[in-house]
């Protein structure tokens, strides 16, 4: 596993949200690439700075209204494309 910043973590999972907005579906498919307390950590952060909004129990939706998704750099595009 790869080690990545907190800003790359946080990426990776805005960019997964807008694929799976499932929260399980969205822990299952980053874990060939996140450990689970670094994806439960990044999506705590994400709630917690508003750029991640949570729909019911289980549905996670980027808060595209209140902040842009950042640009995604090239080394994180295959990580994205292969989720």
């Amino acid at each position: 596993m790869t080690d990545y910043s907190m800003n790359e973590k946080m990426t990776i999972i805005q960019y997964a949200i807008k694929k799976y907005d499932n929260e399980g579906v969205l822990i299952e498919k980053l874990k060939s690439a996140l450990t689970e307390k670094d994806i439960q950590r990044s999506i705590d952060t994400l709630i917690g700075t508003q750029k991640v909004r949570r729909i019911g129990p289980e549905i996670l939706q980027n808060n595209e209204s209140h902040t842009e998704l950042p640009e995604l750099p090239e080394n994180l595009k295959d990580i994205i494309d292969n989720l």
